[in-house]
């Protein structure tokens, strides 16, 4: 049985080792239970399958951005596609022009320019989904701090088919 120690309880047993002078071997983190993210309620309202891959949606100023990483290993994944959409300064999320794509980079990052996100149904939120087939579709509907901030990042952990 594999046991995966929390930062938390690496940083506990660190510190009684150090304070009892005992030498401590670190072993680095390994990713291999990353569990798989799930869609989140309400994050494919609005969503249009086959949203063009854009360089930018609309004016841009805001920026939306994060990774994509394999279930269980977290391996960065390259070239996945991930759709954006909000409600912005410049459309609604059920207006085509607020919709775009983008590509995950070797690093497995993403970041697309958009309008700035305004608050609709009092959040200010942005929609996410990774739906190109290769594994399990996830949709996400992160929500911002402050309809104020000039940037959102959401994290993809995918599931293979």
């Amino acid at each position: 049985m594999t046991k995966i120690l929390s930062r938390r309880t690496v940083l506990v047993a660190t510190g009684a080792a150090v304070a009892m002078g005992s030498q401590v071997i670190l072993v680095p983190a390994r990713a291999a239970g990353l569990e798989p993210t799930p869609s989140m309620r309400g994050g494919d309202n609005n969503y249009r399958p086959g949203a063009p891959i854009v360089k930018r949606i609309g004016g841009g100023g805001f920026w939306m951005s994060g990774t994509v990483r394999r279930a269980g290993d977290g391996a960065p994944l390259s070239g996945q596609r991930i759709q954006i959409w909000a409600h912005t300064t410049e459309g609604h999320e059920r207006d085509q022009r607020s919709h775009g794509a983008t590509l995950t980079d070797a690093k497995g990052d993403f970041r697309l320019e958009m309008p700035q996100i305004v608050p609709a149904f009092g959040q200010a939120h942005a929609h996410l989904a990774y739906d190109s087939g290769d594994f399990e579709t996830v949709f996400l509907r992160p929500l911002m701090a402050s309809s104020k901030d000039a940037s959102l990042e959401a994290h993809f952990v995918l599931q293979p088919v």
